[in-house]
């Protein structure tokens, strides 16, 4: 599939140079017209609505790894992390450790621990806007029971160093969690191949899905030691007198998902396959390669860690030098159609495959 067919299943590009897909994926033409389809089928012939659970799992088990069994769909990050935050069976004198400053989703679940007598141990974040693994490693101990990390932070784009990181925890005998919104169809991930016990992640961003789809990946070693917190029909074996929950990650589901965004969403994980993560991941680099030396040849302070390619992803985080200065690009961006994001302290911006190096350079210019 060239530029020209993948940026006509785009419609934002129309009208837009769409560099905020950090935020959310615009929405694209197939898992329009899938939703369409079941849209269309619920108002006829409602009884004929076909099923999504068992597809989106299959289909996330062959781009992630592990076996559909592994994987419980909900709908959104903050969802997966909190249940098994909510789920594990916390002793005295437990930790958690997490870095600082992550999204709220990869914070407040764990914060809330406090109340339960959980040490919340948190990384700080050096000034250059990296999570130092050496400095993860000398938090975590004996008593760590989950090292939790973003795959990408969602302000800097910091890509962590997942099995380095994984590898820590497992030393320790602890679990390793990771926030994968800001990875997961970034680049390639395998969660045997990383040591990833548990991922959770929304669908609405880098997989091309719609807000309210999402997973958490939690494999056989997690599973023993989170206990769903939500149980519903969909988390054990239908029975009116006892709760036989399923052997797998189905019983950290609840009820009735929104079918028709998961049936949607298969569509634009398909697509994803079709183009490929590895080479969806080397479109990012070169696009963010010419972002990287315009704003360098500018003179603007980029905030993102960019000297190493494994710490990059597709987010790059730039300031003019004050909170003023940015709101201002940011109006001037958006009223030449230029879509990035306005963030506290910096800008960031965040291309994805049906970007053009056109739409990067009239970015560049409109600086």
């Amino acid at each position: 599939m060239n530029t020209k067919q993948i940026r006509k299943l785009f419609p934002v590009t129309r009208n837009s140079i769409y560099l905020n897909n950090a935020a959310g994926s615009p929405l694209n033409a197939r898992v329009q017209s899938r939703l369409e389809s079941y849209l269309t089928l619920a108002s006829e012939t409602p009884n004929e609505k076909p099923g999504a659970r068992v597809p989106v799992r299959q289909i996330l088990s062959e781009m992630f790894g592990g076996d559909p069994g592994d994987y419980a769909l909900v709908t959104s990050t903050g969802v997966g992390v909190g249940i098994v935050a909510a789920g594990y069976d916390w002793r005295r004198g437990d930790n958690v450790v997490v870095p600082a400053d992550e999204h709220w989703n990869n914070t407040f679940p764990w914060l809330a621990l406090r109340r339960r007598g959980v040490d919340v141990r948190l990384v700080p974040v050096e000034e250059d806007q990296r999570v130092n693994p050496e400095v993860v490693a000398s938090m975590v101990d004996g008593n760590t029971r989950i090292l939790a990390s973003a795959a990408v932070r969602f302000d800097t784009g910091f890509r962590a160093d997942l099995k380095l990181l994984s590898d820590i925890a497992h030393d320790r005998g602890a679990l390793f969690l990771v926030d994968g919104i800001q990875g997961a169809g970034v680049f390639p991930i395998d969660m045997h191949e990383m040591g990833i016990d548990i991922l959770a992640c929304g669908g609405f961003k880098w997989l091309l899905g719609m807000p309210g789809t999402g997973f958490l990946y939690i494999n056989e070693i997690a599973r023993e030691k989170v206990d769903p917190v939500l149980p519903g029909m969909s988390s054990a074996e239908h029975s009116f007198r006892e709760l036989n929950y399923h052997p797998d990650a189905r019983r950290y589901e609840t009820g009735t998902l929104a079918y028709s965004l998961f049936f949607a969403w298969i569509a634009g994980l398909e697509l994803l396959e079709e183009v490929g993560v590895s080479d969806i991941h080397d479109r990012i680099l070169e696009l963010t390669d010419t972002i990287i030396a315009g704003l360098r040849s500018k003179g603007l302070s980029i905030v993102s860690p960019v000297e190493k390619t494994s710490e990059r992803s597709a987010i790059i985080a730039f300031t003019m030098g004050s909170k003023a200065a940015n709101k201002a690009l940011h109006e001037k961006l958006n009223a030449n159609d230029v879509l990035v994001a306005l963030r506290p302290d910096h800008i960031r911006v965040s291309p994805n495959f049906f970007n053009t190096e056109n739409e990067i350079e009239k970015f560049l210019d409109t600086l």
